[in-house]
Order: C-alpha cells, then sequence, then structure tokens
C-alpha cells in the first residue's frame, strides 16, 4: 500500500526515467552524487538507471561535487555560526567525501581561530544568559565542536562582559 520497502511494502517500479527524477529533485536543491544515489535508489530504480543518470548529469556538469562542496562549505563558513567541526559533519552527513570536505578548510589557522572566537561569542550572546555557569557554557561550546581555544577566549569575553 505505502509502495515502499520501510513498511514491509515491495517498492513499486517508478514511472518517471531516473534521469528525469534526478533532474526534478537537483531543480529544487543542489545534491552531492552519493546523496542523489541514495535519492534515487529509495525511489525505487534500478542501480544501472541511477549510475547512468548521474553519470548524463555529471557529463552535462548539473551534478560536480569538486564544485558544490567548496560552495556549500563557503556558505556555511560565512553565514552560520557553526563551528568547522560542524560545518564538515554537516557536509559528510550530504554525502560529500570526507577528503573533500577537509580540503574546504581555509589553511590560514589563525583566521580560522578568529572566526571560531567570533562565532562562539555569538552564539553565546544569542543563547545564553551571562549568570550562567562557566562550565556549562564551555561544555555547550565543546558539544557544537569549536576550537578549545576559541571556547575559552568566548567564555571569558562573555563573562567578563558580566563583570562591568
Amino acid at each position: 500500500m505505502w509502495g515502499n520497502s520501510r513498511y514491509g511494502q515491495p517498492k513499486r517500479k517508478p514511472v518517471k526515467p531516473a534521469l528525469v527524477t534526478a533532474v526534478d529533485l537537483l531543480a529544487r536543491q543542489e545534491y552531492s552524487e552519493n546523496r542523489l544515489y541514495e535519492k534515487l535508489m529509495d525511489k525505487g530504480y534500478e542501480e544501472e538507471e541511477v549510475a547512468a543518470a548521474i553519470a548524463r548529469l555529471q557529463e552535462k556538469h548539473y551534478l560536480n561535487d569538486a564544485e558544490s562542496c567548496p560552495r556549500r562549505f563557503h556558505y556555511l563558513y560565512t553565514d552560520s555560526s557553526y563551528s568547522v567541526r560542524q560545518i564538515c559533519e554537516k557536509l559528510k552527513q550530504k554525502g560529500y567525501p570526507s577528503s573533500l570536505v577537509r580540503s574546504c578548510i581555509p589553511e590560514d589557522r589563525e583566521a580560522v581561530g578568529e572566526r571560531e572566537y567570533e562565532k562562539a561569542l555569538r552564539v553565546l550572546e544569542s543563547k545564553y544568559k551571562r549568570s550562567q555557569d562557566k562550565q556549562k557554557l564551555m561544555a555547550a561550546l565543546f558539544r557544537r565542536g569549536y576550537q578549545s581555544s576559541a571556547i575559552y577566549r568566548a567564555v571569558n569575553e562573555f563573562l567578563s562582559d558580566n563583570d562591568e
């Protein structure tokens, strides 16, 4: 009845070709090659048809992890409060290879550290009261994946504003 093997029912053969479905999916959102492959397989397409569709999309430059991963990394790096570690995990969950994700991290460690500090401080200012326990604040930032040096600096700055 559900047409999905997750509910114990056999999958029905899709009506549209895998290539058409893949283009429809990409028209709404950018996907990694791995994630698009999973989506199409979940819809019941045969492995050969999915592989052919992905190859065609790569050939036409509609699907290119080497271009889309850095673009997504840059967007999250500049426009979010995520730690670099969180950004990397999110991209890996989206199906990008670990090596490609790691290659997106800026090489300037000092700049990355400064960014981590600024973003950690922003998280503290937006989500916590200055009367919070220092250890709880540090633990919260640690769980979010911020660098230790950025955590100490941000928490100390955040709490020193309380003294004024």
